[in-house]
């Protein structure tokens, strides 16, 4: 019973070490990783929000961990931040204003 199991549980390690093309699947999943990372939407660094002029709640202007624009956005500031603003009037007021419109 014991050589059973450890026969199939080193058939188990050999199959999930290589994939049918004989690439390892460390280096696949490092692969998988790299592809899904270029592909996901940056996450914003700072939080908070602030009620604009419409009374509308709007997520306040922030960095992203990437430095791409993350969906949503309007503006990227001159401070690197990135604005959610639904109008041109005071977008970027306290992060040197606009340095250009998305």
């Amino acid at each position: 019973m014991f050589k059973r199991l450890t026969l199939a549980a080193l058939l188990c390690a050999a199959a999930l070490s290589v994939n049918a093309g004989g690439q390892s699947v460390t280096s696949a999943s490092a692969s998988r990783a790299t592809a899904t990372a270029k592909t996901q939407q940056p996450h914003l660094i700072e939080s908070g929000s602030y009620t604009n002029s419409a009374g509308v709640r709007i997520h306040s202007p922030a960095h992203t961990d990437t430095g791409t624009a993350p969906a949503g956005a309007s503006a990227q500031c001159r401070d690197g931040s990135y604005s959610f603003s639904q109008s041109h009037r005071g977008t970027c007021s306290h992060h040197g204003g606009v340095a250009r419109w998305l």
